[in-house]
């Protein structure tokens, strides 16, 4: 059976001074060498063959070339360029390049060597961080349930990187930030006959215990005491009475507060048929990832647990299926929030916004410093954007510029929208407060968050991520699974390195 955790969370980064000696390579079974394209190889064992590497064509931005060296265990020496003024993206994607050419040649690698030999100490502090993202992800496996043929090796896994050369990495938040993208990606691809509720709530309980956090779970009863309506027109439709909200805390060291610095909120439908308003066959049949937005939610709370990260942080989980059935819930039907408000139900595929709005108010609460909200929201944002790039929006004009140096710092790029108050037009309801979606789609991702937006006080700053990024076929940057993973390393960069301006 598949196992609702992965069993290892990728390889571990050690960091080497100086060049690799020849004793080095025989350890390893590939070096990869990042260059800008117009570096030099240098002084590196087997000298000649990297030469002749680098001198077969003249050297372009993207470029991967490799070779084996004589050693006597097989070692891949693997060479891509860079131009020195790349993104953080195409970095990513020139590592991930880098990465799949050296396995490609060698599919055992267990000990990787990567080095970046020249360039700015910030330059090269981001290609390396770079290399060992893309070593982490191409060497994770996803959820396989296939059987094995008797008799046949378990396959090889990559469990140790060497960062060679000066560097200034740093190692915990590098392998904290692999290990938490793998974690979305793990969750993400889980069948729904594994990841159910049950099932998620069993992981969230074992992830807890290992990471010290705080784990606090309201049942359907307990929603109904709260008045979470919405949530729970979502959540009847259910076979089972399992679904739920999860709210966990992690503190630093020393501090009690019950006030979090950050709250980040995650909309977890574990499968959406669409309810009552079907889904056809091709818009249902991956929607198991429909819960995308609570792993990054959580998988961003465990990786700054493993940090150490000196910030109060609470993850809320918004975990229920949507489902077709007697009792699901219905367009025109009206359902009170959490918070008091109507809502005049529109459209039954239109239910992550139902049940982010009662788990944004519980949240809210709490007064929080700040709320990122993170949903495979709405098909609109996809076909603005694609999915390359994901959309964030805001309750404070001045987080824009901040939110997009976080994606381009990060190479998860987002692109802020408006959040103008016009737009409450196109969802006035003549029965209630406001209606869950216009009837016609067009602008659905604005509207959608201009619908959440009523759900958070304006005394909170807020910010919402609509995951247009979370599935791309051929993957995205250094991921080359459909399930990218997209959310950590923006939201990571967000909270620990930009400063957002204070109201």
């Amino acid at each position: 059976m598949l196992s609702l955790l992965p069993d290892s969370g990728g390889p571990t980064l050690h960091a080497l001074a100086g060049l690799p000696s020849d004793a080095a390579l025989a350890d390893l079974g590939a070096l990869l060498v990042l260059l800008p394209v117009d570096g030099q190889p240098g002084r590196l064992p087997e000298a000649a063959r990297w030469r002749e590497l680098h001198a077969r064509l003249p050297a372009r931005h993207g470029d991967v070339r490799a070779t084996t060296l004589a050693q006597a265990s097989p070692c891949v020496a693997a060479l891509g360029y860079c131009r020195a003024d790349a993104s953080a993206f195409e970095v990513l994607s020139v590592a991930g390049k880098l990465v799949r050419q050296a396995l490609a040649l060698h599919p055992q690698i267990r000990r990787l060597g990567i080095l970046v030999p020249t360039g700015t100490p910030g330059r090269r502090r981001a290609w390396q961080e770079a290399l060992f993202a893309a070593a982490s992800a191409q060497a994770f496996t996803l959820p396989n349930a296939k059987a094995s043929t008797p008799g046949s090796p378990a396959p090889a896994r990559l469990t140790r990187v060497d960062l060679f050369g000066s560097a200034d990495v740093d190692l915990r938040r590098s392998q904290a930030t692999a290990k938490a993208g793998n974690l979305v990606r793990h969750l993400t691809a889980l069948p729904p006959n594994v990841l159910d509720a049950g099932g998620y709530r069993r992981a969230l309980a074992t992830l807890a215990r290992r990471h010290g956090l705080t784990l606090r779970w309201y049942s359907e009863a307990a929603l109904e005491k709260l008045g979470a309506g919405a949530f729970l027109a979502v959540s009847r439709g259910n076979p089972s009475r399992d679904a739920g909200i999860a709210h966990l805390s992690y503190r630093p060291k020393g501090r009690r507060t019950k006030q979090p610095d950050v709250s980040l909120v995650g909309k977890g439908i574990l499968f959406d048929t669409g309810g009552t308003n079907l889904k056809p066959h091709r818009s249902m049949l991956d929607m198991h990832t429909d819960m995308a937005g609570s792993a990054v939610a959580l998988a961003s709370i465990v990786a700054l647990s493993e940090m150490k990260a000196p910030l109060a942080v609470d993850a809320w989980l918004a975990i229920t299926e949507n489902n077709i059935g007697p009792k699901a819930y219905r367009p025109q039907e009206v359902i009170r929030a959490a918070n008091g408000t109507t809502i005049q139900v529109i459209h039954s595929d239109a239910e992550g916004r139902m049940v982010l709005a009662d788990t944004l108010t519980l949240a809210a609460r709490t007064k929080p410093g700040l709320i990122v909200d993170y949903a495979t929201l709405t098909g609109a944002c996809v076909h603005a954007l694609t999915e390359r790039l994901s959309g964030v929006f805001s309750n404070r004009d001045a987080y824009a510029p901040v939110l997009t140096a976080a994606g381009a710092a990060s190479g998860e790029r987002v692109w802020p929208f408006p959040l103008d108050e016009d737009f409450d037009s196109d969802i006035d309801s003549s029965t209630a407060d406001v209606a869950q979606c216009a009837v016609e789609g067009k602008g659905d991702h604005i509207l959608a968050a201009r619908f959440l937006k009523r759900f958070v006080p304006d005394t909170t700053p807020w910010v919402h991520v609509d995951l247009s990024s979370a599935t791309r076929r051929g993957g995205l940057a250094h991921v080359a699974t459909e399930i990218t993973g997209f959310g950590v390393r923006f939201t990571l960069s967000l909270l620990l390195d930009q400063k957002l301006p204070t109201p």
